[in-house]
């Protein structure tokens, strides 16, 4: 199988529209049945928690959020491991940065998200 960072960061990228992070159905098509992330904040939070929560956080609080520095590395054919740097600016000013990391398994025809971990940092690189 053929390891494509472009596509793995699209459906990355997906997660952080507002569109789709307000859309139960869309995200879960994103995640996988059995995943699990570990916070930014030190949670661990499961696919319902998390869909349930980006249902609800709406778009108000956060202005910008981006992402860059994106890496892709295979770990066996059908799973890849996905690292990248987001910056989050919320409508009061405040920047975070934050190192991240994601699974990604082909599971029934697509790529689905198993695993996400939010590691906080400065903005520097």
């Amino acid at each position: 199988m053929r390891h494509d960072l472009d596509q793995i960061r699209i459906l990355e990228e997906e997660l952080l529209k507002q569109s789709v992070r307000g859309s139960p159905e869309a995200v879960g098509q994103l995640l996988a049945d059995d995943f699990i992330e570990f916070g930014r904040s030190g949670g661990v939070h499961r696919k319902d928690e998390v869909i349930g929560s980006l249902a609800a956080e709406g778009g108000g609080a956060v202005k910008v959020r981006t992402a860059s520095d994106f890496d892709l590395k295979p770990l066996a054919d059908d799973v890849v491991l996905l690292t990248y740097r987001s910056h989050r600016l919320g409508a009061d000013g405040q920047e975070l940065h934050t190192l991240r990391s994601s699974i990604w398994k082909f599971i029934e025809g697509r790529w689905q998200m198993v695993f996400h971990q939010g590691t906080p940092t400065s903005g520097r690189s």
